[in-house]
């Protein structure tokens, strides 16, 4: 689409992060070689430069990491010189940030902005299917090559090579990825634009129109800002994190924190946070974290607690960070690390928000703040169709399911060069021919669908089926926030240091306040609440409880257009729209921690997830998760022991079923797993909670680590 453009004349300009090759897989290189080569109207600038400086920085990480790969383990073991020369610096300070920002602007007419990136693993339908195996159709596929990813199993390698895939998608389920962003009109593009521009000079300036002469240009920042407004003269308040950019403007701009604490305090009712990350602090006493977004949650809890107001808070984030590996390994270090900060901002460590209102006289924090996550559940289509078409073709699904990609990918790049090669794909798809499948995902079973688990067939022996049920963490990438059913935040800001601070990670967000009316109830009294924040609220809220129907990939709705097509559609007033449309009426409360309960009950039993509250210490992670699983990365424990072997032939794939859970078989892990709607559950907030720091297990985070992750 962007050569399109390029080609009809358009000019496009595209920043992206230039991260740190050692520690990270992004290849920004490539993606501006590969962009730039399709146009010469293409440009594309990276930022910041990481640049070693004092001694070779690649033999000194050769010399101390024989493998050349950083993990987050590697990392903590690194000499603070080494760190900051890892990352480079600029003007004595270490380049530790990221540009985060993600915003697409058109013909300062339309803008895209808010969590979503553009890369691979990121597209998504609303029931969230993690399984992707279609043996009686390749072409039936929606996740090819890169895009079915799960970053808590393998990290994305060697990405220019698009359909290169280390997950076998027969054996392990993909991870699902739930996020916001929205499309803007009217004036607030103006604003839009006049952010990249000043962002886009800067880089110019400082770093392009010396390094590369002639090829680039400034963009101008003169603007029409009388576009019509299809979204009804909504008010839009642009706010950002300037990260390094700070220094040409002699200031530093943190107003998306000061948005969401005046957001906060002025809250009358309820406020619902949507973050991929929940690291805040209380007080100065929580160093290294300064932003004080948990100061203003713990005082708004205090206040209601002393007026005695129905007042409630919901916050969804991850159950874990999206890194791989085993929890208790080394390279699992900065994933614990993330834990920890972000248990120490909720509930523990003494100056936690609960903590901090019990305190200050809050008997039960819970009446009015709770933690959730999200988890869901398929099934990988294994059954006899998969068998008999690999011995009919003599290929293997895999190997067909390859070729396929590759056929997908002949548009993009240097992806379709093996395409005159298919005959492994045109083999087991002309074995396939005469058969059909409809169940290739099961994910509708859990949303708002008269299709029932138990009557879903399966063609195959039970055994087969009982392995083919997978489960993983439905990932929460959103950054947003939305109070009293009137006012929205949304953007690129985590909650934490690196996008708050306004120094750290570049950042944009827009406040969005609605004058649009609707009449509706706010703990049963009547209330007045703005039409877009109230639909975006309860579309959210009925995709978590399952009470939206299954979403086809491939047919569009009226919301798949742009706003100047118009806004989106919502039905106000439907069944499904009144379980959630007052967010503090007991009705409403008791459906949703109803759910949440249930599932998080079903969950634990079929898959033994974790984080998990039955696991407090390192011995129960061992005897609730560790025994039942063959980890990947994890290598099998080796005995002479016949105890010790029968254990380990025992162990399920990561993510399958728990199988010593049902001696009743497969028709028993239907029945629990029936039970599941939507796929919120219950955050685990006693997990690992006699661990003393678990962070550093045997190793020691230092100051400067402890910025990366804050």
């Amino acid at each position: 689409m962007l050569k399109a453009a390029a080609e009809r004349g358009v000019k496009v300009k595209i920043i992206v992060y230039r991260e740190v090759e050692a520690a990270l897989t992004l290849d920004s290189n490539h993606t501006r070689r590969h962009l730039e080569s399709l146009h010469p109207n293409i440009s594309v600038f990276r930022h910041p430069d990481h640049t070693p400086t004092h001694y070779d920085l690649k033999t000194n990480i050769t010399n101390t990491f024989k493998s050349g790969k950083l993990d987050t383990a590697s990392l903590s073991k690194l000499p603070g010189n080494m760190l900051k020369e890892l990352y480079g610096s600029s003007d004595d300070v270490v380049l530790y940030w990221a540009h985060h920002e993600k915003l697409c602007l058109i013909d300062n007419h339309i803008g895209f902005m808010g969590g979503l990136d553009a890369c691979f693993g990121r597209w998504d339908t609303s029931d969230h299917p993690i399984a992707d195996a279609h043996p009686a159709d390749l072409d039936e596929i929606v996740f090819p090559g890169q895009d079915y990813n799960n970053a808590r199993v393998f990290d994305f390698a060697d990405v220019k090579d698009w359909n290169q895939n280390k997950l076998d998608r027969t054996k392990t389920s993909r991870m699902g990825w739930t996020d916001v962003s929205i499309c803007l009109n009217g004036p607030i593009t103006s604003s839009l634009l006049q952010h990249f521009s000043e962002r886009w000079n800067f880089l110019y300036d400082d770093k392009y129109s010396i390094k590369n002469p002639g090829k680039y240009e400034r963009v101008s920042m003169s603007a029409s800002s009388g576009q019509e407004d299809a979204s009804h003269n909504i008010s839009k308040m642009l706010h950002r994190g300037l990260g390094e950019m700070q220094s040409k403007f002699n200031k530093l701009e943190h107003s998306i924190a000061n948005a969401y604490i005046d957001t906060i305090h002025k809250a009358k009712h309820f406020i619902y946070i949507e973050n991929q990350f929940f690291i805040t602090a209380t007080s100065d006493e929580q160093h290294p974290v300064s932003n004080k977004i948990g100061a203003a949650l713990a005082d708004r809890i205090v206040r209601a607690h002393q007026a005695d107001e129905d007042f409630s808070i919901i916050v969804i984030m991850p159950a874990v960070p999206a890194f791989a590996g085993d929890l208790k390994s080394d390279g699992a270090l900065g994933t614990r690390a993330i834990m920890e900060f972000q248990y120490a901002s909720i509930s523990r460590g003494g100056h936690s928000i609960m903590e901090t209102a019990r305190k200050r006289g809050v008997t039960d924090p819970t009446k009015y703040i709770r933690f959730y996550n999200l988890r869901n559940y398929d099934r990988i289509n294994v059954s006899n169709i998969m068998k008999e078409a690999e011995r009919e073709s003599g290929v293997s699904y895999e190997s067909a399911r390859r070729e396929h990609d590759d056929h997908v990918g002949a548009g993009y790049g240097d992806g379709g060069e093996g395409t005159h090669g298919s005959s492994q794909y045109e083999r087991y798809q002309h074995a396939t021919a005469s058969k059909s499948s409809t169940w290739d995902t099961i994910s509708s079973c859990y949303m708002d669908t008269p299709s029932k688990l138990d009557t879903i067939p399966w063609g195959g022996p039970e055994d087969a089926e009982i392995d083919a049920f997978v489960s993983e963490e439905l990932y929460v990438h959103s950054k947003l926030l939305i109070a009293d059913d009137r006012t929205v935040i949304c953007g690129s800001a985590n909650l934490n240091d690196r996008s708050q601070c306004g120094d750290h990670d570049s950042e944009i967000a827009v406040i969005i306040e609605d004058p649009t009316p609707v009449e509706t109830t706010m703990n049963g009294r009547r209330f007045v609440a703005s039409r877009f924040a109230a639909s975006l609220r309860r579309y959210i809220f009925r995709k978590h409880l399952g009470l939206l129907p299954p979403q086809h990939h491939a047919r569009p709705t009226p919301n798949w257009h742009p706003v100047d097509a118009g806004i989106n559609t919502y039905d106000f007033g439907s069944a499904a729209d009144a379980l959630v449309a007052d967010p503090l009426s007991a009705d409403f409360r008791n459906l949703w921690q109803g759910v949440a309960s249930n599932n998080t009950e079903v969950f634990t039993k079929v898959f033994h997830n974790v984080p998990n509250d039955a696991v407090r210490t390192w011995k129960d992670y061992e005897t609730f998760f560790s025994k039942h699983f063959r980890i990947p990365g994890v290598e099998p424990k080796k005995s002479n022991n016949d105890e010790a072997k029968a254990e380990e032939e025992s162990k399920v794939d990561y993510g399958h079923v728990v199988k010593s859970e049902f001696p009743g078989g497969v028709s028993e892990v239907k029945e629990w797993l029936g039970r599941v709607r939507g796929t919120l559950v219950e955050m685990p907030l006693d997990f690992l909670v006699d661990v003393a720091d678990i962070a550093v297990e045997g190793l020691a985070l230092n100051t400067l680590t402890d910025e990366l992750y804050t």
